[in-house]
């Protein structure tokens, strides 16, 4: 694996992390980030044997189909920060684009959450572990090398909720134009 740092990040400071999403291996390669952070993922990782308890214990879940869980969710995450954690969470909700290098659009949440906390946002591009582990049925790992560049991160001190989708959008414009550049 490879690990780039576009700039040193403050262990002392709190952030979120915002990676792409492709492959099954992208929450491990985030699991390299230099910072100790909480992810939020989906409930469905509670399923997988031992992992799954694991999982449950240490981060925060969400069941995506139920407002509640969301509601939940967004509750646990601001309680999280305000205990002084950083958080990694996936924007574009899960694996949602069948065209790996090209990401699908960012859902708000965690730019709302950094918003309201004036916590900054780390892009976070993960180059291609859409082939090392496709998202495809049977799932077959390729050799390669894992690579995740952690973007210089995006300040949210002094913006409002109206700034959510300019946030978004800068965040999602950093990461596509990383990934342009492995492109097929």
């Amino acid at each position: 694996y490879r690990i780039e740092s576009r700039v040193r990040l403050d262990p002392k400071r709190q952030y979120i992390f915002c990676p792409n999403h492709f492959s099954y291996i992208d929450i491990p390669t985030v699991g390299l980030n230099p910072i100790n952070t909480i992810f939020v993922g989906k409930s469905e990782m509670e399923k997988i044997p031992l992992f799954g308890f694991m999982y449950r214990k240490l981060h925060i879940t969400v069941n995506r189909a139920s407002l509640k869980s969301k509601f939940n969710t967004v509750k646990n995450s601001i309680e999280a920060l305000d205990a002084g954690k950083s958080l990694v969470i996936f924007p574009e909700g899960g694996i949602m684009t069948h065209h790996p290098p090209s990401i699908s659009r960012f859902k708000d949440g965690a730019f709302r959450v950094a918003i309201e906390k004036q916590i900054p946002v780390v892009p976070v591009t993960i180059t291609n572990n859409w082939i090392i582990l496709p998202d495809t049925r049977p799932l077959i790992l390729h050799r390669g090398t894992i690579k995740i560049i952690f973007h210089e991160p995006m300040e949210t001190r002094g913006m409002v909720l109206e700034d959510t989708r300019r946030l978004k959008e800068a965040v999602h414009h950093v990461i596509d134009t990383e990934l342009k550049k492995y492109a097929n």
